[in-house]
């Protein structure tokens, strides 16, 4: 059998699938029609091999609850070893329906209310979210950026806000979100040896970590055996294969004693089981996607190199900013000299285009916007001479 949905220039509608992309313009306070290069989801259908595996078992015909065995989790154990040479154990693997659920069940598991949790803002939205509704309160380090526009970690500033803030749990987003960085060894390290020196767990939401371009990623948890016992490692094949609707993540926790803390959490939630259909699709994708995988890796690896160059030979007033992984496109605007708001007009009312606000991940955050480039060429080329015309006229 082999694998069919390899063009990835064919441009698929979406719109009036229920798509939270396409169909929640006017929910989401935005105008109807604009094109949409915001939420990280891709514009290209999954692998064939996951659609086949759910054709057939949706032509089954029942849906009852659902649980898998030990060919699930050997496909998973084979993924991580085979893209990132780590060897996981069974009894680490907890399943869960999504990352941002792991991280709220992390706040719940491991900290009380009032307690501080350190993030690295511009950051995933869904961090500060979790902490906050929790009634845990954001403990904030941000990253730096330096002259030659790459983000740094502020060690020395985050180990002194450890210390003043009694922080218990740190969120790490690794490659990070927005901002691109795959970090070193030497970064994770430094951050690790912190972490461990004052006590401080440490979730890695590493759901990008296939999505490498430039560098290579290290699995915290694995870097040494110190970490494996305050690391809770979140992974999940939603980002890699396109599937994040189908709800499936699995955390891999080595602490015995971290883990059933996690788990008490999520017996409390009330949450018994897994979504079936998602259980089948991650199987299918880590045992069977990989052409898939490497084709997509490829394709999207020319849209962020079509983007750099693009945008610095017709949009030099914009700078992107160095992609080494994610397929999302972290752009530097100040230099258009707007504030906040106006460049959201420029981008929603005279560009027509759906990107997320640098402010949505931080303060630190404004000035930038970040685009999805997951997506066949054409909507890319289409979007960036939207940009284009809407900054040579504002």
């Amino acid at each position: 059998m082999a694998e069919k949905n390899l063009n990835f220039d064919i441009v698929t509608e979406r719109k009036h699938t229920n798509s939270l992309k396409y169909d929640l313009a006017s929910r989401l306070g935005k105008p109807e029609g604009l094109l949409p290069m915001w939420v990280a989801d891709m514009d290209f259908k999954v692998s064939s091999y996951i659609q086949e595996a759910l054709e057939s078992q949706v032509m089954h015909g029942i849906y009852g609850y659902s649980e898998v065995g030990e060919e699930y989790f050997h496909a998973v154990k084979d993924w991580m070893m085979t893209r990132h040479n780590w060897q996981v154990e069974r009894r680490w693997m907890v399943k869960t329906p999504g990352v941002v659920f792991a991280l709220a069940m992390a706040v719940k598991a491991y900290t009380e209310e009032g307690d501080g949790i350190l993030i690295q803002q511009p950051v995933y939205y869904p961090f500060r979210n979790v902490i906050e509704e929790n009634g845990r309160r954001t403990v904030n380090s941000p990253l730096l950026l330096d002259e030659n526009g790459c983000y740094r970690m502020n060690v020395q500033d985050l180990e002194e806000k450890i210390q003043k803030e009694k922080v218990k749990l740190l969120f790490l987003c690794n490659p990070h979100n927005p901002v691109g960085r795959v970090w070193s060894r030497e970064e994770l390290i430094n951050l690790g040896d912190i972490c461990y020196r004052h006590h401080v767990i440490i979730v890695s939401d590493e759901i990008h970590s296939d999505l490498i371009f430039k560098g290579t990623h290290y699995v915290l948890a694995d870097l040494k055996k110190e970490y494996r016992d305050i690391t809770v490692t979140c992974t999940s094949p939603s980002k890699t294969f396109n599937i994040a609707g189908l709800q499936v993540s699995n955390i891999f926790i080595a602490n015995a004693k971290l883990r059933k803390a996690f788990r008490q959490e999520i017996n409390r939630t009330g949450v018994s089981g897994n979504n079936g259909v998602g259980l089948t699709a991650c199987q299918a994708a880590y045992r069977y996607g990989e052409e898939w995988y490497q084709a997509m890796l490829s394709y999207v690896r020319a849209n962020i190199l079509f983007v750099k160059e693009y945008v610095s030979e017709q949009i030099p007033q914009i700078k992107v900013i160095e992609t080494e992984g994610t397929y999302l496109v972290w752009l530097d605007c100040r230099a258009l000299c707007l504030n906040d708001d106006q460049l959201e007009e420029l981008i929603v009312k005279k560009a027509g285009l759906w990107l997320d606000s640098g402010t949505m991940f931080g303060e630190e955050g404004s000035g930038f916007q970040r685009m999805n480039v997951a997506c066949p060429r054409s909507v890319l080329e289409k979007a960036l001479e939207q940009l284009k015309h809407a900054v040579l006229m504002r």
